[in-house]
């Protein structure tokens, strides 16, 4: 475990780096090609560096900030858009570049009625920083689960430790920088459509780096062919499919084995699904009549639960990784126990 801390760290030493080498050098290089030519060797290092982990809960925040949202800020840097770029007035002091670059933090006023500990997202944070340490607990008695009860357990073990990574890292951010970091999820279990569940509540750093790297990009263009109606749905189903295809990297770098394109399909068809849903929102559901959230609800994560045990968590299970996490869920808690001061 040790070893693995110490290349986390030179892992992130390297992506800081990096970072500086973007906003000295690159930065004042023209928009366009030449630019992204400057920039294509660090993209190169920040695929090349997560291959150096192998612990689950270091490698999968390092895989996602580093290969899929510092590479995605970088290509629209690269093109003076997005948060790096040189629109910002005044311009963005170096560590702040350097912090939005490598993390998922916007620009915005800090909002210290958020860290009131009477606020009411504060109070819930706390109750699921309580039922993370039960969850883990949980795992000892999963041979007495049924498959499906012990995913439902996984998900909402990854689910709660984002959340509490997030937690903890936006208080420095936030007292150091005055930033604030993205919030990842937004209660997704009250989801009452997929739009709602995959636009505004779920995994919320993809759709807003999605959105101006796929989306309005590949709307743009279709506009000129297919007309504005169907260049939205286009865009839509575009989008998924890019984070289905980026879903794959990540489980190629945390299982080192071969895609079967199975996630690719699960978001391909979430994709299709939610355009079908955007039609049907415009041309069935006119006016104020609305499905019933007591109905929509259920049905939204139904379908999530149903398709995501077909398609999605195939490839976690026929690779192990579900015990791997498990198991090294057990690990970290020995590790941080041995460690903590008496």
């Amino acid at each position: 475990m040790e070893s693995e801390i110490q290349n986390f760290i030179c892992i992130w030493i390297s992506a800081i780096a990096s970072s500086c080498y973007c906003y000295f050098i690159p930065k004042h290089i023209p928009s366009g090609a030449a630019r992204l030519l400057s920039l294509f060797p660090v993209i190169l290092l920040f695929i090349a560096l997560p291959f150096r982990l192998t612990v689950f809960h270091l490698a999968a925040p390092t895989i996602f900030y580093l290969v899929w949202l510092a590479n995605f800020k970088l290509l629209l840097f690269a093109f003076d858009h997005g948060p790096l770029s040189g629109h910002h007035y005044p311009p963005l002091p170096l560590l702040h570049f350097v912090a939005i670059s490598l993390l998922p933090i916007k620009l915005s006023q800090v909002n210290v009625s958020s860290s009131d500990p009477r606020n009411p997202s504060s109070f819930l944070f706390a109750v699921k920083a309580l039922l993370l340490p039960l969850i883990v607990w949980l795992y000892k008695f999963r041979q007495y689960f049924n498959q499906n009860v012990v995913l439902a357990i996984y998900c909402c073990h990854i689910y709660l430790g984002v959340e509490l990574v997030l937690f903890i890292t936006a208080a420095p951010i936030r007292s150091v920088l005055g930033l604030e970091l993205e919030p990842q999820f937004k209660e997704p279990y009250l989801a009452t459509s997929l739009q709602d569940f995959w636009g505004r509540r779920w995994n919320l750093m993809v759709p807003n780096i999605l959105r101006p790297t796929v989306y309005f990009p590949v709307r743009n263009v279709s506009a000129k062919i297919l007309g504005k109606e169907w260049a939205n749905l286009a865009a839509i189903v575009a989008s998924f499919l890019v984070s289905g295809l980026m879903h794959e990297l990540i489980y190629y770098y945390l299982s080192r084995a071969r895609p079967t394109w199975e996630v690719t399909w699960f978001f391909l068809l979430h994709g299709v699904c939610v355009a079908a849903e955007v039609i049907v929102k415009k041309k069935v559901l006119v006016g104020d009549w609305r499905l019933n959230r007591a109905f929509s609800g259920p049905l939204t994560l139904g379908f999530v639960a149903v398709t995501g045990n077909m398609l999605f968590f195939p490839q976690i299970l026929r690779n192990g990784l579900d015990v791997k996490i498990i198991d090294e869920s057990f690990m970290l808690a020995r590790f941080v126990r041995d460690h903590l001061p008496v």
